[in-house]
């Protein structure tokens, strides 16, 4: 299941939990798409809670909004990443690296408290 909240004009809060389906990768990235309108110097805070590989027809329908994907990023300039799986944290932490402009974070997800400091911080 993919949730997109959002809670203030310049934040957006995803949930991801378990696996997705075609049909629940395209709801959940239009209406992340949907919600991003009009943000600007944005800050996300994305949990990750007991993840699954997404079925090949999710990936399928994510590459296919690669662009819209991409056009996102210029809206956010941080986004915390709460994760229980170290391998995501660390991938959460590379993708940060390669995308100027925005800072990506990792906490775990008992840090919420510290991943909210750091995106009030910017």
């Amino acid at each position: 299941m993919l949730t997109i909240t959002k809670t203030a004009a310049n934040r957006v809060d995803i949930e991801l939990e378990g696996s997705l389906d075609s049909e629940s990768m395209a709801a959940g990235l239009d209406d992340l798409i949907a919600k991003s309108e009009g943000v600007t110097g944005g800050h996300m805070l994305y949990r990750i809670r007991d993840f699954s590989m997404p079925t090949p027809g999710a990936i399928a329908v994510e590459i296919k909004r690669l662009p819209k994907l991409f056009a996102l990023l210029g809206k956010f300039n941080r986004c915390a990443v709460l994760c229980d799986a170290s391998w995501l944290r660390t991938v959460a932490e590379i993708e940060g690296a390669l995308f100027p402009g925005v800072a990506i974070k990792s906490f775990e997800p008992d840090q919420e408290a510290a991943a909210e400091a750091w995106l009030n911080e910017g």
